[in-house]
């Protein structure tokens, strides 16, 4: 079994900070990140693509989160972040985790989605 969870999320008021978690496992196999992409989707909206990062670590971002968010990983933990500064209630959504993931050596064929974290903002 592969298990991609997020966490970190809450509520915060405008202008505030959360760092999200994304942690993907295995139940029996080792499972490593390759890229992974954090995702958001407010209540009647499409879910958008916020920020991604490379095997390699580089980080790419929408235009509306560049400046007040920044991804990052840390392998030894399997585990993706993403630190939100400056939040505004425009970023009110359910924020999800979308991992292509190692086997070993091997890409396994899909990817894999979090169950999603709320995070809501306050005026």
């Amino acid at each position: 079994q592969v298990h991609v969870v997020e966490s970190g999320g809450g509520l915060v008021q405008a202008g505030g900070s959360l760092r999200l978690s994304c942690a993907a496992s295995g139940s029996i196999f080792r499972i490593s990140i390759n890229a992974m992409g954090w995702y958001r989707q407010a209540p009647g909206k499409q879910r958008e693509l916020v920020a991604n990062i490379t095997s390699g670590g580089t980080p790419n971002y929408a235009d509306s989160v560049k400046g007040r968010f920044t991804i990052s990983r840390d392998n030894a933990k399997n585990t993706v972040y993403l630190h939100m500064n400056s939040l505004k209630p425009e970023d009110a959504a359910v924020y999800y985790c979308n991992a292509d993931l190692l086997l070993g050596q091997f890409l396994l064929p899909r990817n894999y989605w979090g169950q999603g974290t709320q995070v809501t903002v306050s005026s």
